[in-house]
């Protein structure tokens, strides 16, 4: 049972991290991992509630107090038995996960929550480096064979779990190697790829084939991916991003967040002698007075990116209000996860933030962008703003950079090609995750809209279980 006083006689304590000082001048995860002991003090702050918020907030339903439990006691093969019952990856929920069970950590009401996502990053961890987490094939194979459109996490998730009940499963990826936005979209110093590689390591042994530089829809018709396989899941995720609709978009050096991003990742696996792809035009940061329109993780990685690209100036606009002493917003009352953290690691770097700000348009001279306009505003939604009268403002800006999220999949190619049915969102309508043409399936994005990493493995999981279900009819 769980340690009845670990919760009164134990503080939380700061996760490590490496000094931002040090960090910022190169792409190095920056998490770092508690001693033994001290983990496994924090895990017995746990409180092995009747009500397990932290369990019902998890999209996984990872079983959060059994495993805490087990690091309590150092029970670390059993912990990590529990881990992997419920999440096959959480070497990357472990770094990367915004941790919605924290948020409804009981403690959490007027204390600080238990550290659930260090304890399960160093879970993780430790099984790695024990040799416990090895590739385990299937005994016997069913003869049918499953197509994965996508390889982000819940493309991952669902061919993990078909090709576990015997299945073949083909991953097809447009890009030049595996992980989605894990990959192209998450900065090296929040997951080094090296862990995307080894998990992809694991899934081959396993008997899962990857399939990278072809893009369903044009290099192979949907039709013939149809004819190929018993089955088709699309997780193509949710990539068309939400656009700026002001006076000056079409300005040189005004980009999307993820084209950024995705050079920059890229710009990483180069320099590491990994193959990556030319862009077709250079968006660097270096030397430039930067704005980043959007308060999220994506606006936030792009300041972090910009910093180690030794950018003149680095601020980012964000349009909530500033966020209360308490960390939450009335409207996000625990155990509801807060809209917005207090700071993150990219401002611990040296990035600004300034709340209450809505772009109004944007300048510039010769063709190229020189100023963002806007001005402070108020509300708690975009559906509730109100300009600040006289508020209005301009900042110089070399580089502008469009993060305030994304809008529903690409339909261009395969979803056109394939017509599936798409529900008032413009995702792809699937409610049991079976779509409107037979034998193909949708998970994560692609289906409920852009959303966490840990949502994407629990969408994958659960298409699994329906398309094993169908072809096991």
């Amino acid at each position: 049972m769980a340690n009845p006083r670990g919760f009164l006689e134990v503080h939380r304590v700061k996760s490590p991290e490496r000094t931002p000082e040090e960090r910022v001048h190169d792409y190095g995860e920056i998490y770092q991992t508690l001693p033994e002991e001290e983990l496994r003090e924090q895990a017995g702050r746990c409180m092995d509630c009747g009500v397990p918020f932290c369990n019902s907030a998890c999209p996984l339903g990872n079983l959060i107090p059994d495993w805490n439990d087990l690091a309590r006691v150092g029970e670390w093969k059993g912990a990590i038995a529990q881990l992997h019952a419920t999440n096959n990856f959480p070497e990357f929920t472990g770094l990367i996960c915004p941790a919605p069970c924290e948020s409804a950590c009981v403690l959490d009401i007027d204390d600080d929550p238990v550290m659930i996502k260090q304890i399960e990053y160093w879970t993780i961890n430790h099984a790695f480096e024990q040799g416990w987490v090895i590739p385990q094939p299937p005994e016997t194979r069913t003869g049918k064979t499953v197509a994965v459109v996508g390889s982000g996490p819940a493309g991952m998730a669902a061919a993990a779990e078909l090709n576990q009940v015997g299945h073949h499963v083909v991953v097809y990826e447009r890009d030049e190697a595996p992980g989605g936005l894990l990959r192209f979209g998450v900065p090296d110093a929040k997951l080094e790829k090296w862990m995307i590689d080894r998990r992809i390591e694991i899934l081959e042994q396993e008997g899962i084939e990857f399939v990278c530089d072809v893009e369903v829809g044009r290099d192979i018709s949907a039709d013939e991916l149809r004819a190929k396989h018993d089955a088709v899941v699309l997780a193509t995720g949710s990539r068309v991003e939400r656009d700026l609709e002001a006076p000056g978009r079409d300005l040189d050096g005004v980009h999307f967040a993820m084209e950024y991003l995705y050079q920059r990742n890229r710009w990483v696996a180069k320099s590491q002698g990994k193959p990556s792809r030319e862009p077709e035009r250079e968006v660097t940061a270096h030397g430039k007075r930067v704005v980043v329109i959007g308060g999220g993780d994506t606006g936030m990685d792009c300041v972090s990116n910009a910093l180690r690209e030794e950018a003149e100036d680095v601020i980012l606009l964000d349009v909530y209000p500033e966020v209360p002493t308490g960390g939450r917003y009335p409207n996000t009352p625990w155990p509801i996860q807060p809209r917005r953290l207090l700071t993150t690691y990219a401002l611990d770097e040296g990035g600004k933030r300034t709340f209450g700000r809505q772009v109004l348009g944007l300048e510039g001279e010769g063709g190229a962008v020189k100023r963002v306009l806007a001005r402070e505003v108020t509300g708690s939604s975009s559906r509730t703003l109100q300009p600040v009268e006289g508020s209005e403002f301009a900042l110089d800006a070399d580089l502008v950079l469009i993060a305030i999220g994304f809008t529903h999949p690409e339909r261009e190619g395969l979803l056109d090609d394939l017509g599936v049915a798409l529900d008032s969102h413009g995702n792809v309508k699937a409610g049991a995750h079976a779509t409107s043409v037979e034998r193909v399936y949708a998970a994560g994005d692609a289906r409920v809209g852009a959303s966490l990493v840990v949502t994407a493995i629990a969408e994958g999981r659960r298409c699994a279980r329906v398309v094993e279900a169908a072809l096991r009819d």
